[in-house]
């Protein structure tokens, strides 16, 4: 059986130097890769250590992170997490991509697991980062005409929208639902 740390070693042996961080905490283990990196890692470990789900894609905004006490050492702005889960193992793993500004684009991963095709969307509503190569990046949760994206830290939470009419592309027959 192998264990999150066993998952972390071999990353660390395979891809060595391309890894900015890696730690664990409360024995989940994480590594941070530059995003010209990610198909690549994610690639082994679905195939070389049997990752095949993708659990979750999500983004973190950390300005402002440093301003406090234990300044942070960090030099990009934005994460994407990538969780993975190896059923045949039993462990848990998680991958997170450096985004310094909005101006990084991360490749899509929608063609590798199907479910990052809206998990992506969802991340790039809500924090503006953009998903090289996805077939469909627009809104999801927010209305189309909704400026700016809602979980960045930057983002002024009195600021108040007009709400548009419903968007033509989620109306559907509910005939079709049935």
């Amino acid at each position: 059986m192998m264990t999150e740390a066993d998952v972390a070693a071999k990353v660390q042996e395979r891809f060595g130097g391309r890894i900015l961080a890696a730690n664990a905490f409360r024995g989940q283990s994480v590594v941070t890769i530059a995003p010209k990196d990610l198909r690549e890692v994610l690639l082994f470990l679905r195939d070389t250590l049997a990752f095949e789900w993708l659990i979750d894609v999500g983004g973190v905004d950390y300005l402002g992170y440093d301003d406090g006490p234990g300044k942070d050492e960090r030099e990009w702005r934005f994460e994407v997490v990538y969780a993975m889960l190896s059923m045949a193992n039993n462990v848990r793993f998680r991958v997170k991509v450096a985004v310094a500004d909005e101006s990084v684009t991360v490749p899509s991963v929608w063609d590798l697991w199907a479910i990052a095709n809206w998990e992506e969307r969802e991340v790039w509503d809500m924090y503006g980062i953009v998903f090289e190569h996805h077939p469909n990046l627009r809104r999801i949760l927010c209305h189309d005409e909704f400026v700016g994206h809602a979980l960045r830290k930057d983002y002024p939470i009195t600021r108040r929208q007009k709400l548009s009419a419903p968007s033509e592309n989620i109306l559907c027959d509910r005939s079709e639902i049935a």
